[in-house]
């Protein structure tokens, strides 16, 4: 590989709010606030490989649905050009299959943007066959292992209720 090519960011993470109303802050000027809120909930039961696997998934689809969330090319001081990330902080939640069920009715009677990964997508191995996965199965009765939704702060807050912070 030469020192030109890009480099895939091994953690999503910058910032800046959807509504672009500020560039990050400096750090003598104070911590940032963001309009709206990306966040990712796992089920609590997940094995550690899993959680990384459902959480990468899951995100790459709010990049592509909200291209705004995504910020500028990273670039070193040697100008090595690396991929863009989110402009802003991504939290991961956890909770039980109940909490993923009842979060997953919020977002969509609120019309979030989100993205789902059941179960059955474990047993799959590409994207038509785990699309195929999900659309065999009816809304109320997906399995769902992971949810990642965007929108404004108090919405996703609502959305979230009763979820923890994953350790």
């Amino acid at each position: 590989m030469d020192n030109t090519t890009p480099i895939a960011p091994a953690s999503p993470s910058s910032s800046a709010p959807l509504s672009l109303s500020s560039e990050p802050a400096s750090p003598a000027s104070g911590p940032v606030r963001f309009d709206s809120k990306i966040a990712v909930l796992l089920r609590a039961d997940l094995a550690p490989w899993q959680r990384l696997n459902v959480t990468a998934f899951l995100v790459s689809g709010l990049g592509t649905a909200v291209p705004e969330l995504i910020g500028e090319p990273y670039a070193d001081a040697d100008g090595v050009g690396y991929l863009p990330m989110f402009r802003q902080p991504v939290l991961v939640f956890e909770g039980g299959p109940e909490l993923l069920a009842a979060a997953h009715g919020r977002a969509l009677s609120r019309g979030l943007p989100a993205a789902v990964f059941t179960a059955d997508l474990f047993a799959t191995g590409n994207d038509r066959d785990n699309r195929a996965a999900v659309r065999a199965v009816p809304t109320a009765a997906l399995d769902l292992v992971g949810l990642a939704l965007h929108g404004p702060r108090n919405a996703v807050d609502k959305v979230l209720k009763g979820a923890r912070m994953h350790p």
